[in-house]
């Protein structure tokens, strides 16, 4: 049965990212609020956790799903080969609705699906987000739908899609939009934006004036 918890309660917040943490270290799922819409989220290391997530949403192993981190200190452990650029774009827009495909260690032992050595990363900016993030490391984090089906910006929507499949709901009220966030492939000698979303071309080549748009 899931549980759900009301993180505009002090108290029901602090009970519900302790049952979160718990969950995941179990190897469950739990939805939490983001900067732009609702997530799953699954330990990213547990490989069983991440194809339990792709079976919730109904999603194959050819969407590879993106990871959260709470601080741009853990990218150290996670990515490699990555620019001075990239860097840049960490500290103007992190935490913020960028994701960054970048190259990630080959020692890692994890499974998001056919990512044929990268990873799509990113720092959110929500507080609840955030708490859980420090307290666990990185989750695999996608959009808390359906595949095909429009991504929740509440929690109501999204529990009323994946009920039972998760094991603890953490909810945050409305988020803030549905704008996605702004996908760059930094693996490259040169940034190249893959999806504009929440940040525009323009915002983003102040940061690295040489940013291509892919076709």
């Amino acid at each position: 049965m899931a549980r759900r918890y009301d993180c505009n309660d002090a108290t029901d917040r602090t009970t519900g990212l302790r049952e979160a943490a718990s969950a995941v270290r179990r190897g469950e799922l739990v939805v939490l609020p983001t900067d732009t819409v609702y997530g799953i989220g699954a330990d990213a290391f547990g490989a069983e956790a991440v194809a339990d997530l792709l079976a919730a949403k109904g999603r194959g192993r050819d969407m590879p799903t993106p990871v959260l981190i709470g601080s741009p200190n853990t990218l150290h452990g996670l990515v490699t080969d990555f620019s001075e650029q990239a860097w840049e774009l960490v500290d103007a827009f992190w935490p913020g609705a960028l994701t960054l495909v970048a190259r990630h260690q080959p020692s890692l032992q994890w499974d998001l699906g056919d990512s044929r050595g990268t990873v799509a990363i990113r720092m959110p900016l929500h507080p609840v987000a955030i708490e859980l993030l420090t307290e666990v490391g990185p989750l695999a984090v996608s959009s808390a739908n359906l595949t095909g089906h429009p991504a929740p910006e509440d929690c109501d929507a999204a529990q009323g899609m994946l009920g039972d499949s998760v094991s603890v709901y953490l909810d945050g009220g409305p988020t803030p939009g549905i704008v996605p966030s702004s996908i760059v492939d930094v693996t490259g000698k040169v940034p190249v934006l893959l999806r504009a979303g929440a940040l525009s071309v323009d915002e983003l080549r102040k940061v690295v004036p040489d940013l291509e748009v892919a076709n």
